[in-house]
């Protein structure tokens, strides 16, 4: 921690504490800690250096939803590695749970974050989704984006880490990625700026009880990922949807995809940790087909 100190006091130029005061709880893939200094608090993630593409991409995507000013995200002082260790420097932020009132404003401002566009379909780089690789290449079909990247991406993952050693998984899963594209009918999204991996963990409320997103999967894509993700691990308030939908309505066909883009994010936690999301996964690829009639 000694060469994470140095290497920060000489990127900031104001000197900090030798280590850090306190663990910071909530993430599971890397180490985080408030970190103090002359200039105040910092909040720092490490991890080890072989990591540090990992955070490099973090801080790209901070960059990129601050760019738009949209909803407030934290200020990325400093990302870099000193000696076994990678670090991603913060903004400290005291943070709150979020209130109605707070997911309000998020509803509102997540809407106008969508409205920043892209002419394809990706990003500019891979990055990460918990510590899982998410690649970006850009994409000029969202269905075609969507299938390869993301779903048939985790479904190899899958494959390849013997989470399904029955193949079930992948059958059915195979099933699906031939026939999604009956759920998008007419829908022809804007690459709209995600977050990519904005659940009720990801967001919260600072002092002023304005809402904070934090730790983003960012890429350009269908607005409606990012809302069904919303609903996945527990759906934020319902002030939330309400604001979201007076400020720019989802198409009236929205609900039949919620289950389909949340997929995604199940298969990523079935290949992070393993246990029930087989069962949760094979489950909703059985109702996806089942609504297409297989």
């Amino acid at each position: 921690m000694n060469a994470v100190a140095a290497a920060l006091t000489a990127e900031l130029g104001a000197a900090l504490e030798a280590r850090p005061s306190a663990r910071v709880h909530g993430g599971c893939i890397n180490e985080s800690y408030r970190w103090e200094g002359a200039a105040g608090p910092l909040f720092v993630k490490v991890a080890e250096a072989g990591r540090l593409g990992m955070l490099q991409a973090e801080a790209d995507g901070l960059r990129e939803l601050q760019r738009v000013a949209a909803v407030r995200t934290p200020r990325v002082l400093a990302v870099g590695s000193a000696g076994e260790k990678a670090y991603l420097a913060l903004e400290w932020i005291e943070l709150r749970s979020s209130s109605s009132s707070a997911d309000a404003l998020l509803g509102l401002q997540l809407a106008r974050q969508h409205r920043a566009y892209a002419s394809a379909f990706g990003w500019h780089r891979d990055n990460t989704i918990g510590s899982s690789t998410q690649p970006n290449t850009w994409c000029e079909d969202w269905v075609e984006f969507f299938r390869e990247r993301r779903l048939r991406h985790q479904l190899e993952l899958a494959r390849r880490s013997g989470r399904d050693a029955a193949g079930r998984l992948q059958r059915r899963g195979a099933e699906l990625l031939e026939r999604m594209g009956a759920f998008f009918g007419r829908h022809a999204p804007l690459a709209s700026l995600l977050h990519g991996d904005l659940w009720s963990g990801n967001r919260a409320a600072d002092a002023q009880a304005a809402p904070v997103v934090f730790d983003p999967a960012v890429y350009y894509g269908d607005r409606e990922a990012d809302i069904a993700m919303t609903r996945l691990f527990g759906a934020f308030s319902p002030d939330f949807y309400a604001a979201y939908q007076a400020e720019w309505p989802l198409d009236a066909e929205a609900p039949r995809r919620v289950e389909l883009y949340n997929l995604y994010h199940v298969l990523n936690h079935l290949n992070l940790f393993g246990g029930a999301y087989l069962t949760q996964a094979r489950g909703m690829i059985d109702r996806l087909l089942v609504e297409l009639g297989h």
